[in-house]
């Protein structure tokens, strides 16, 4: 189980880039494994405003192929080979991922220095990567599009003052985790009988963009946070929804249904200079809604109980 999860956003707008905001891209760092969720141009500049590093992202998740959702994946790419990255990059998307990118990436006059993995979803899937999993659902978007969630793995709770008793420091405690059972100073110790009850897995969820759903309650349920995409307030909800898109309070009404700990409002549209329209709909509803800013970090907190 991570010690830390960090979610940075690289882009928190829609359709374009404004003076405001870029177009959509998120880092979810684990420890030190940096995951990153959709890529729109001038992705890796922002990353450089901030001290998350591009060089470390070992999976890239795209929820579709809409231009300001994967535009930046080339020069992203680009910068890594010109940085002499050696390590595999795994990049996850909806169908016709293979094919889409494939083409995207053989533009121009460059080679990468390290190989490039690329996988298609087509949602319900849940992909095991260890400490964590990652699951899909299909939107509702004009295009093939997919939400994803990031689930922490459930642990045992260390209780400090048995491993203080036992002696057992940080590093043995993660092995034991780890493994379930060790040999230590001739003892053998079981995870047992230094835990005490479960420490429940934070979970994160990326609407992606998506007219409201009532299948995303699910996916999102009891989610230490929901990231949903809220392009307009609800006087143009009617319009958003016929282009694949949600409104603010569509977005809290999920939010509240769902149990989620915290709403992250991002895609926000290039009309609004000023978001207090849209976070103020969502928090009528949903009072612990935020609209996010390029380069805001939030630090998701250990579940308690």
């Amino acid at each position: 189980m991570a010690s830390t999860i960090r979610i940075v956003f690289f882009g928190t707008g829609g359709s374009w880039p404004s003076p405001e905001r870029n177009v959509m891209s998120i880092g979810v760092q684990i420890d030190s494994e940096v995951l990153l969720f959709d890529c729109g141009e001038g992705t890796q500049r922002q990353m450089m405003r901030t001290n998350m590093s591009f060089m470390k992202i070992k999976r890239i998740f795209i929820t579709h192929y809409h231009g300001d959702h994967f535009l930046g994946l080339a020069g992203l790419i680009q910068t890594m080979a010109l940085n002499d990255r050696k390590e595999p990059l795994e990049i996850y998307g909806p169908e016709r991922t293979v094919d889409i990118l494939t083409r995207y990436f053989s533009i121009g006059y460059y080679s990468t220095t390290f190989p490039v993995k690329l996988y298609e979803l087509e949602g319900n899937e849940i992909l095991d990567f260890g400490d964590y999993t990652i699951s899909t659902l299909r939107t509702k978007h004009p295009v093939p599009s997919l939400a994803y969630s990031i689930k922490e793995k459930d642990m045992p709770r260390i209780d400090r003052n048995k491993a203080k008793s036992m002696k057992l420091n940080s590093k043995i405690l993660e092995k034991l985790r780890r493994e379930g059972e060790i040999e230590y100073r001739g003892k053998t110790i079981r995870i047992e009988d230094v835990s005490n009850g479960t420490r429940i897995g934070r979970k994160i969820v990326y609407s992606g963009d998506t007219a409201p759903m009532d299948e995303m309650i699910n996916f999102a349920r009891d989610a230490s946070v929901l990231i949903h995409e809220a392009t307009t307030e609800s006087s143009l909800e009617d319009k958003a929804n016929e282009y694949g898109h949600s409104s603010a309070r569509q977005a809290a009404r999920i939010a509240k249904r769902a149990n989620v700990d915290t709403l992250l409002l991002v895609h926000i549209s290039p009309r609004y200079k000023d978001p207090t329209t849209i976070e103020n709909e969502a928090k009528k509803i949903f009072p612990n809604s935020f609209v996010v800013n390029d380069l805001d970090e939030f630090i998701v907190k250990v579940k308690k109980g």
